[in-house]
């Protein structure tokens, strides 16, 4: 499986489509989402997944270099319901895992749940449908060969329940083409939506090297947790570049960090979020 940080054909992004989330804000989002979707176009091709009776709006809102498809989607996660690529015998095949919703936290997810399989049909490529659990943003490789994850994501019980850590590492190295499955501990602890995503706290940036979130206020919680993941890191032979500020943001009376490390490594150029 190549790395994210990988050169690629092109970057896919879904349409924000899920109203009872983003409330009044739906707009916002896909205006952001435009935004994002023109910005990187200008160092690689863009393919924007919408809904149907979503796809004039994308095509107005987006830069004429931007591709618009009308795919059914439940909602603009496709870094999690989207395929995983693997590379065999110089052949493209789109991995397509399981989708639930994040354990079923957020449903309907039917649509989301067949994107992956439907998106490969649609370009033509080879499909492999996998019978387990799995969002890409829950795993990230180095390309040589390491995987790197959360026990708080993969081993809850809401996504694989009746696979021990053992299994999950033996069919992750199997489909993915990995030799070694770093199991960090903890994923950011106000991450409730995903379960601890590993897209938040660690990113591959070359063979064995990896950004990872760190805490420097000791009065959060994500403080001893990030070190914690550090420590595991280096510990399985990771060279460990730290990032210690860890922002924090207050939306409708919701808390929520918002980490610098999640991160999208486009041809030539690093998107990265910020706050404030």
């Amino acid at each position: 499986m190549p790395a994210e940080f990988s050169r690629h054909e092109r970057t896919v992004i879904c349409w924000p489509a899920r109203s009872e989330i983003y409330g009044k804000r739906l707009g916002e989002a896909q205006t952001a989402h435009a935004a994002l979707a023109n910005t990187i176009s200008g160092y690689e091709p863009v393919t924007v997944i919408a809904n149907p009776n979503d796809v004039s709006r994308a095509r107005q809102a987006c830069a004429e270099s931007v591709e618009v498809v009308g795919l059914e989607i439940d909602d603009a996660w496709f870094r999690d319901s989207g395929p995983n690529y693997v590379v065999e015998n110089n052949e493209l095949i789109a991995t397509c895992w399981r989708f639930n919703g994040w354990g079923e936290k957020f449903v309907p997810f039917d649509k989301d749940a067949t994107i992956a399989s439907r998106w490969a049909k649609h370009v033509g490529h080879k499909t492999r449908m996998i019978d387990m659990v799995l969002e890409g943003g829950s795993i990230n490789v180095d390309g040589a060969g390491t995987l790197i994850t959360t026990e708080q994501c993969l081993l809850n019980p809401n996504r694989n329940p009746k696979l021990s850590r053992e299994q999950i590492s033996e069919r992750l190295c199997s489909e993915l083409g990995q030799q070694q499955v770093v199991w960090l501990p903890f994923g950011l602890a106000l991450d409730d939506d995903t379960d601890g995503h590993v897209d938040n706290v660690a990113a591959f940036i070359g063979p064995k090297t990896a950004i990872m979130q760190g805490c420097d206020d000791k009065n959060e919680d994500d403080h001893a947790r990030c070190r914690e993941n550090i420590a595991v890191a280096k510990t399985a032979g990771l060279t460990v570049h730290e990032i210690p500020v860890l922002p924090f943001v207050v939306t409708d009376s919701i808390r929520a960090a918002v980490p610098y490390l999640n991160f999208y490594v486009c041809n030539d150029a690093v998107i990265v979020p910020v706050c404030g």
